[in-house]
Order: C-alpha cells, then sequence, then structure tokens
C-alpha cells in the first residue's frame, strides 16, 4: 500500500507547480503579467522532485528499517517517471490555449 501512495503524492507534487501562479502555492510572484514562466515552474518540479524523494527513504526506513543503495539507473528511471507524471500539468498551463 506504501507504493501506491508514495505514487500518488509523486503525482500530485509533480502537477503542482502547474496550477498556480505562486512559487510553492505560499510566494507571489512579481512579474509584468502576473504568471509564472516555465522557469520557475521547471525549478520547483526540480525542487519537489528531491522533497518526494526525501519522503520516499523516510518511508523506506521507517517501513523496513534501512535504505537500499540505489545506483545511478534508479534516479534516471524516477526523474523521468516524475517528468512523465508532470504531463497533464504541462499541457493544461503551456499547451493548452484558453480561447476565455
Amino acid at each position: 500500500m506504501t507504493n501506491w501512495v508514495l505514487l500518488g503524492i509523486m503525482f500530485l507534487a509533480a502537477n503542482l507547480p502547474w496550477f498556480s501562479d505562486k512559487l510553492f502555492y505560499i510566494v507571489p510572484l512579481k512579474s509584468i503579467d502576473s504568471t509564472k514562466n516555465l522557469a520557475w515552474c521547471l525549478l520547483e518540479l526540480i525542487i519537489l522532485y528531491f522533497l518526494v524523494g526525501a519522503l520516499a527513504v523516510y518511508a523506506e526506513q521507517a517501513t523496513f528499517g534501512q535504505v537500499a543503495p540505489q545506483g545511478w539507473e534508479f534516479y534516471a528511471v524516477t526523474s523521468f517517471l516524475f517528468l512523465v507524471f508532470a504531463f497533464p500539468g504541462f499541457v493544461y498551463k503551456v499547451l493548452w490555449k484558453r480561447t476565455i
């Protein structure tokens, strides 16, 4: 069950940067058009990846009592999975042209 919860948290965290014009839903940005640009979203995405990774390490330590060592392949797969999970939010923010 823990794996599904972590994947759900990962999906939610990957989409958070795209649905608000505030930095981490807290800090309003001072910009000309009052919208958060792509660079801020990508920076948030990277920081949230590491926060979710820290949460996963904590969950593994709390559940099993030890943390398994991981190679570069693990981090490559999880980072690209995080990017795939972020795709719906990216489509909503960048690609979906609103006609309103």
